[in-house]
């Protein structure tokens, strides 16, 4: 007998939100991490909604609010300042609140490890999760029957078996390198410093933008990339990111570096000073027989905008139930493919329509644009970004279109980008409404696929086809013209993690092959 069912190496939020999400399912598994205690550097704090609906269903919400030190007004609201944060140039930015209607949670923020606090506590609660710190895999073997992994513990090598691997162990994943998964990269950029300070009187500079957590500043001499102030807390805490000479270093370098970005000199106190590479790297695939990867050790990129985390909370969620539907024994053939399959691209777009472009196109404004240059010109290309839509927090939108277990238009390609709308959609995450129950539509969803029956048609065919191959599904029969409407549909299938698998609108369909095309036993 397997040690565990599945190992998860690496116990940061991503790799925690796994074992969690699959021990809410019934699956056992150990939790490998090498590290022996938190580390208190602020990163990982713009949470979505949709990660608030991860933490909804893992039983964290109450816990992860009570966690977090920035009060609920502040969210994630920001701003772009142009030159430096007092240069009277500066517009409202990255406003998540402007989707939250779509979401069934809100937005959170908090530094990263305070979630992993939180989710520790979480997992401590659950039975089916062994979590172990102190322990770094120096060896992995995958084969037909599961995986074999050695573990230095300090004192000694253990050897653990499980019917799969999931490495969440960082950008340096080691169990990506074991398993021989190469890496892409898109994107090489400078050396990028991280700085970690206290400083009221900063807090004091900063009252003239109220109700504002995160500060961009568009700075010419840094060629597109980003000057990134955030606030830890409300007494004085903030983190810093920001492209960096090589050979710069020492406090009074940064602090001089930090008064320039500010426009003024003010008193702090460092308590970090870190260095890392700016690059967007890629995993050429997220599975490998029976080893799979999430998270940094799938994708690596800067922390712009916030999709790190974000983006793996949505890797553990989608390969979650499809290992748990492996266990079970209603998984197609090509449901475990098909992590990859729709994570890949998902992270591709982000890659390419988010980062990427972000930074492209502050170059772009940069260097055809400057008050030195031309006033008038300047004043009225600031006016316009002032005025322009947040397409980084409105066009965000992960999906999975053109995935081959959803029925989603022909040529349909799975994505990061999209419009945030109620009508329910193949492959795309559906939306709140409210039930003609008074209940939120949240609270009706079950653990496994649910077929939602607006119009009061035949249930048969789907109750039939589900039990014939032992596939769980919950059938919620709630006719509602008014979400027709909405909905756009008056069926909707939709799948553990909450993304709609297919649509109908009439009796013609055969129900068998929609619940074997969306558990991949027919792609």
């Amino acid at each position: 007998m397997a040690d565990s069912d599945v190992a998860i190496v690496g116990g940061g939020p991503v790799g925690l939100g796994l074992a969690i999400d699959l021990a809410q399912r019934g699956v056992r598994s150990v939790v490998l991490e090498r590290g022996t205690k938190l580390h208190n550097i602020p990163k990982g704090q713009n949470l979505t909604q949709r990660t608030g609906e991860h933490f909804r269903r893992w039983g964290v919400t109450k816990a992860i609010q009570n966690a977090t030190p920035i009060p609920r007004q502040y969210g994630n609201a920001g701003l772009v300042a142009y030159g430096t944060l007092l240069s009277g140039y500066h517009y409202d930015w990255f406003q998540r609140s402007k989707v939250g209607a779509y979401y069934h949670a809100q937005n959170e923020r908090l530094p990263q490890y305070r979630t992993e606090e939180v989710l520790r506590a979480r997992a401590a609660e659950l039975p089916q999760i062994d979590f172990r710190t102190g322990s770094k895999v120096v060896d992995l073997v995958a084969g037909a029957d599961g995986v074999s992994l050695d573990v230095d513990t300090g004192s000694g090598i253990d050897r653990l078996s499980a019917a799969f691997a999931v490495g969440c162990d960082g950008a340096r994943s080691a169990i990506r390198e074991l398993a021989g998964i190469k890496q892409d990269m898109d994107h090489q950029g400078p050396r990028m410093a991280l700085l970690v300070f206290r400083s009221t009187a900063l807090d004091r500079i900063l009252e003239r933008y109220p109700g504002k957590s995160i500060f961009n500043v568009m700075n010419p001499a840094m060629n597109g990339y980003w000057q990134f102030l955030g606030r830890i807390d409300l007494d004085g805490g903030y983190f810093y990111h920001a492209p960096v000479p090589e050979g710069a270093e020492g406090e009074a370098y940064f602090k001089s570096h930090l008064y320039e970005m500010a426009g003024t000199e003010f008193d702090l106190e460092f308590e970090h000073i870190g260095f890392w590479d700016l690059r967007i790297s890629h995993a050429t695939t997220y599975r490998q027989g029976k080893v799979f990867i999430a998270g940094d050790a799938a994708h690596s990129h800067p922390p712009y905008g916030g999709y790190g985390v974000n983006t793996g909370f949505e890797d553990a969620t989608n390969l979650s139930w499809k290992l748990a539907a492996t266990f079970q024994g209603w998984a197609g053939k090509a449901l475990l493919d098909s992590y990859s399959a729709e994570r890949h691209p998902a992270f591709r777009s982000v890659a390419r329509d988010f980062i990427g472009r972000m930074i492209d196109d502050f170059r772009a404004f940069a260097d055809q644009f400057s008050p030195q240059k031309d006033q008038a010109a300047f004043d009225a290309a600031w006016q316009a970004r002032a005025s322009g839509d947040d397409s980084d927090v409105t066009q965000f939108l992960p999906h999975y279109a053109g995935s081959p277990i959803v029925f989603g238009p022909k040529g349909a390609q799975s994505g990061a980008k999209g419009t945030h709308q109620f009508i329910a959609q193949p492959g795309y995450h559906l939306a709140p409404q409210t039930m003609p129950d008074g209940e939120e539509l949240w609270d009706h969803l079950g653990d496994d696929f649910t077929l939602l029956n607006f119009g009061g048609r035949d249930n048969s065919g789907f109750e039939a086809a589900a039990k014939a191959r032992s596939i769980p599904l919950t059938i919620v029969q709630a006719p509602s013209p008014a979400l027709q409407e909405v909905y756009g549909t008056d069926m909707i299938l939709v799948r553990p993690d909450q993304f709609v698998a297919w649509i109908g609108t009439n009796n013609n369909i055969d129900a068998g092959t929609v619940l074997d095309r969306a558990t991949g036993a027919l792609v």
